[in-house]
């Protein structure tokens, strides 16, 4: 029963590959296609026209996977963002070569835990990475990936950095091996490519080391749960019976399971802030930021609708293309008939009428394809834009999170204060002194001293990410502008100059057409 189905798999797979050998000999026994341009009428057209690119399309051959708003070049996809500016300045990242290697740190059976390494090649001439035209090549992991996402989201708060790729341990499992490993490589290199062109992330530390260290990168804190967890429940204790944490951790916010007791309060002023009658002592007062914030919510709305419409109409110019190439092949099909069975002239000049046909749908077929891959190229900028979109959200929750820190410090220097005044009150009703409730206004007083000193960093760090939002923000407009003029133009033009093209071989069909009617009617 195997070896049946088997046998049958086969044919199939020689069928299919008869017909396209039958497909692609239409198109390269025709060498009449440079003669088609000859019938279309060239319209008038401004020297200045940005649209001059399709008005005088290139030969047929010349045009399979090929921009006509680029004319055959491809525009680079790292350019640095000196590069933006007109800058000679250049960081290209490229992620090849993956490698299956064995986990020994972690496996106690040889070859029991396995993963893959990627080689990752730069190139540059930025003052950062040294000389002038260096080329470098590393070896990483995923989870060197993981760490750097990590420590630059821990580094760069409020900038509106990338989305690292997930994981996707699901995919890993269903999709084959090689095809997994290639779509990680993938995403891996553009997910870099985009680090390289932020103008801060390019030109950071973080990247570089990244780029250039060689051998394994260290863990950063944050990615190993389970000891944050821990850690954060051996300090717990000591927090509860008064025991100082660090400054800069208190400047940040809560994450983790680092600082459960910092945890604890700042859900207990976040339920506060949304449920409580009182105003929170610190509010977000920038209303320019939220009417932008605002908008912005409404752009990623109206985003995430275009790029549907955007996978709805690559899916019809995939099936256009698929319905024409099945069109030419029946009708191939159909001459090879009645060629074969022709008894009359007229059989002969109705199958020569079909093969014309044929040839056409097989070229319409093979134009729709290439124009398909090229509204991939320019339609996949929405794409590119609703993952900017979970950068900005990421961004925009850190200037929360900082803010909610500041709240947090506030209420408990207000309720610091408040215990020290009700215990001064009290003391100052007893003759001498309470030397007790002294000593415990002592070590508020101390408490206040760590807080308040806490509030000035989280103050800062609160303004430093309300700076890099407001420079985010005036930067993604730039761009934003500068991307959705290429992406609109590219897309126009292309469409204009295949559709262009593929009005050209029905064009050429319908005059071959009426002139076999004129031979009929002669005859």
């Amino acid at each position: 029963m195997m070896n049946h189905v088997s046998s049958d798999e086969q044919h199939q797979v020689l069928h299919v590959s008869q017909d396209d050998d039958i497909m692609e000999s239409l198109i390269l026994d025709d060498n009449d296609e440079s003669s088609v341009q000859h019938h279309l009428p060239t319209p008038p057209q401004s020297p200045n026209s940005p649209f001059n690119s399709f008005l005088d399309p290139p030969s047929y051959a010349d045009a399979i996977f090929t921009s006509f708003d680029s004319n055959g070049h491809d525009q680079t996809l790292d350019e640095t963002p000196a590069a933006r500016s007109g800058s000679d300045h250049y960081l290209h990242i490229s992620v090849t070569d993956p490698q299956k290697e064995q986990d020994l740190a972690t496996s106690l059976v040889p070859g029991g835990a396995t993963f893959y390494t990627y080689l990752i090649t730069t190139r540059t001439n930025l003052p950062e990475f040294g000389s002038a035209g260096s080329e470098f090549a590393v070896r990483r992991r995923f989870r060197d990936v993981v760490t750097l996402a990590d420590r630059l989201a821990e580094a760069y708060r409020g900038f509106f950095i990338p989305v690292r790729p997930d994981k996707s341990t699901v995919e890993s499992q269903v999709m084959q091996k090689q095809e997994f490993v290639e779509q990680r490589r993938v995403a891996l290199e553009k997910y870099l490519r985009k680090l390289a062109v932020h103008p801060v992330i390019g030109r950071s530390e973080e990247l570089r080391v990244f780029l250039e260290a060689m051998g394994r990168l260290p863990l950063a804190r944050t990615t190993d749960v389970a000891s944050r967890m821990l850690d954060g429940a051996v300090r717990l204790p000591r927090q509860l019976l008064g025991g100082e944490a660090e400054l800069g951790e208190v400047a940040q916010p809560a994450k983790g399971g680092r600082d459960l007791l910092r945890i604890f309060k700042e859900l207990k002023q976040s339920v506060a802030n949304d449920w409580g009658g009182s105003k929170p002592l610190v509010v977000e007062e920038d209303k320019e930021f939220m009417e932008r914030k605002d908008k912005l919510v409404e752009f990623e709305y109206h985003l995430s609708h275009v790029s549907q419409q955007a996978e709805s109409l690559v899916k019809f110019q995939q099936d256009m293309g698929e319905t024409m190439g099945e069109l030419g092949l029946a009708f191939v099909k159909l001459t090879k008939f009645e060629t074969e069975e022709a008894i009359f002239e007229s059989q002969r000049v109705r199958a020569a009428e079909m093969k014309n046909v044929a040839t056409a749908a097989v070229k319409a077929s093979r134009l729709y394809r290439e124009l398909n891959t090229q509204t991939i190229k320019h339609l996949d900028k929405l794409h590119e834009y609703l993952g900017t979109m979970l950068a900005v959200n990421n961004a925009f929750s850190d200037r929360s999170s900082a803010l909610l820190t500041v709240q947090t410090l506030s209420s408990e220097l207000a309720s610091l204060h408040s215990r020290v005044e009700k215990l001064e009150v009290a003391s100052s009703k007893i003759f001498g002194g309470d030397k007790s409730r002294m000593r415990k206004i002592e070590e508020l007083k101390e408490t206040i001293r760590v807080t308040e000193n806490a509030k000035i960093c989280a103050d800062r760090e609160y303004e430093r990410i309300k700076e890099n939002n407001k420079s985010e923000l005036e930067r993604i407009d730039k761009e934003r502008n500068s991307d959705f003029q290429s992406m609109l133009r590219g897309f126009v033009v292309n469409q204009a100059g295949y559709a262009e093209k593929m009005a050209a071989v029905w064009e050429k069909l319908a005059e071959e057409t009426a002139a076999y009617s004129s031979q009929q009617l002669k005859a």
